[in-house]
Parts: structure tokens; sequence; C-alpha cells
């Protein structure tokens, strides 16, 4: 008996002459082709002779009503996704539900769960700024996949996606940059396999290569200031220097800022730069950068209101949120207008 006189599960498990892992099979209804019916019934039957009630919390946690979400995100230091968090945690508050942030590095793999069995312990998932994939992962629990793939993974089962329009984003500043006159502009990108980038990529292609006498330069790196500037220094100091450099993400346009500068160049008098979140580093720059503000607070908002339609039973559409030009003292006229 425990120190409260209430019989434990360890009562029940010495009663019946099995473990205390068989007891909880039994008792938490996942007995069926785990444990014999003999010996499920042998359990009943000591749990009642005991008067033995399981813990409801702890029954809730295996059965996955926690009114507990998981947040899945590939890093936790970056600013974006504490506004995605600020964002559906809103909204999971006013329905009763709280969150957790689970960080699932790209190049690692998921992090420690901070439960033993994720798919057992919580309710549902978001799955922000990931492979479309990675739902695949927790095949029994609902899942709305954030900023991600909106044509799923190729697979059968379909998981309701809301993103940014990142595409028209960078039309935007395509169309900004080509009404102050530039021509040769360059795409310093994140190389990152993931949706977002690559929607990014192409729809700055595109609409550079529409543009009467437009060229498109691209090179890569990873998503940090020292890899970014070595990336826009390929650019820089390659031929038909680009007048303008369109940059993934604010951080990479910081490292665009510092090969600019290692090369005598000021920016947007030589060289106009152009980012992409509108993060805090984005007035941070000097001169402060035009960017395509993302609203990453309504994004998560928006994630938790589809998490809840789905755990209700129904089929979220896909939605898309649009971003906003935020146009800063970084892009300006090229000084020789390029035709």
């Amino acid at each position: 008996m425990s120190a409260t006189g209430r019989p434990t599960s360890r009562d029940v498990a010495h009663e019946a002459g099995v473990s205390q892992s068989t007891v909880s099979l039994v008792l938490g209804g996942k007995a069926a082709g785990r444990v014999s019916p003999a010996t499920a019934q042998a359990v009943r039957d000591a749990a009642e002779r005991l008067g033995y009630r399981p813990n409801l919390a702890a029954r809730n946690l295996r059965l996955g009503s926690t009114r507990t979400v998981l947040l899945i995100v590939p890093t936790l230091t970056a600013p974006f996704f504490g506004e995605v968090y600020r964002g559906a945690a809103r909204v999971a508050a006013e329905h009763g539900f709280g969150i957790v942030a689970y960080p699932w590095p790209d190049d690692a793999g998921p992090a420690d769960s901070p439960f033993a069995a994720p798919h057992e312990a919580i309710d549902g998932i978001l799955a922000s700024s990931l492979a479309t994939d990675v739902a695949s992962e927790f095949r029994d629990t609902p899942v709305v996949m954030l900023d991600s793939d909106p044509a799923g993974d190729g697979t059968d089962r379909p998981v309701p996606t809301v993103v940014f329009d990142v595409a028209d984003g960078m039309r935007a500043v395509a169309a900004h940059l080509a009404e102050l006159g530039h021509r040769r502009i360059g795409h310093v990108a994140a190389s990152i396999d993931q949706w977002t980038f690559h929607a990014r990529g192409e729809a700055l292609a595109t609409a550079v290569k529409a543009l009467p006498g437009g060229s498109y330069t691209r090179a890569s790196g990873a998503l940090d200031v020292g890899s970014a500037r070595d990336a826009a220094g390929v650019l820089l100091d390659g031929p038909d220097r680009p007048t303008a450099l369109v940059c993934d993400d604010d951080l990479i346009a910081a490292g665009a800022y510092k090969a600019a500068r290692a090369r005598g160049l000021d920016v947007p008098g030589d060289l106009s730069v152009t980012g992409f979140d509108d993060v805090q580093l984005a007035t941070a720059l000097e001169p402060e950068l035009t960017t395509v503000r993302l609203p990453a607070e309504g994004l998560g908002a928006e994630g938790m209101t589809a998490l809840l339609a789905l755990l209700k039973g129904g089929d979220p559409h896909p939605s898309s949120l649009p971003g906003e030009l935020v146009v800063r003292g970084s892009t300006a006229r090229p000084r020789r207008q390029v035709r």
C-alpha cells in the first residue's frame, strides 16, 4: 500500500502475479495483442479485489489527453520562433491548452523529448519550418505544419499547413528594386533544404529574369553572419558586380553588410541590401534594413487554431499569411543606372 493507504499498481501486480508494466497495459486499455486474455482478466480481478483505481492524471497522460501541444522548431535561439511560440501559446491558453517547445535541429535530428513517449503524452503537434516528413515521426498524433510545403510529403496522410506567402514577398522585393532602377541583382541564399527557402529563391529568380535586362546571380551559405559574409563576397568579387543583394534572412543581410564594407562599398550608395523576416536585428543595423515583415506571431496563432479544429474532428484547409515589404534606409537608386 502507498503512504496514503490506497492500493497502487505495484500492489495489483503483486496480487495478480504479473509485472507492473503488464498492469499498466491492461488498465490503460492497451492489452490487446500484447497480454493474454486470461492474464488481463487476472489483473482486472486483482484490481477489483484491492479496490484499485488508476490515477486519472497519469491515465490522461497515457491517453494523450493532457491538453498539451508540442511546438517543434529547428532552434530555440532564433527570435522568430519566440514569436511563433507567443502566438500559439496565446490561442492555446484561451482554450485551456499548454505549449511545450521542442528543438529539432536540421543537422542533429530531434533533441531529447520532454516526454518518455511524446506520441502518447500530448494531444497534438505544431511543427514550424521543418521538412514535411517530420509528421511521419508522429503517425498517431494530430499535426499541423507551419511554414512548410503545402503540397505535403507525397504520402497518403494529408497534413494541414499554415504558411507565409514568401513567394509574393520576394516578388515585392524584386519590384521595389526594379522601381529604383536595379537590374543586376545578387541573391545571398540560405543553404538549408526547406520549402520556405526554395520558394523564396524560385520567386526571386523568376521575377529578376523577367525584368528587361535583368541579371540574376546566386551564392549560398549557412544561416550565420560569417557564412553569409563569405557568400556575399563571392557575388561582389564576381564580374558585373550586383548593384543590389537580396538576402533570404535578416541575419544573412548582416553578413552582406560586412562583405560590402570590407570592400569599401557604401550601403546603400554603392550597394542596396534587403533582408527577410523583419526581426529586431533589421532596425539594429545601420542603415536600417529594407526587409519583408512576416507575421510570426500570427503564424503560431493561426496554426494553433487549425490544430484545435483538427482535434475536434475538423478538416482545416491550408492557409497562407501575407508578408509586408518594409522599406528602410538600406535600398536606394544605383549610382549608375543599369539598362
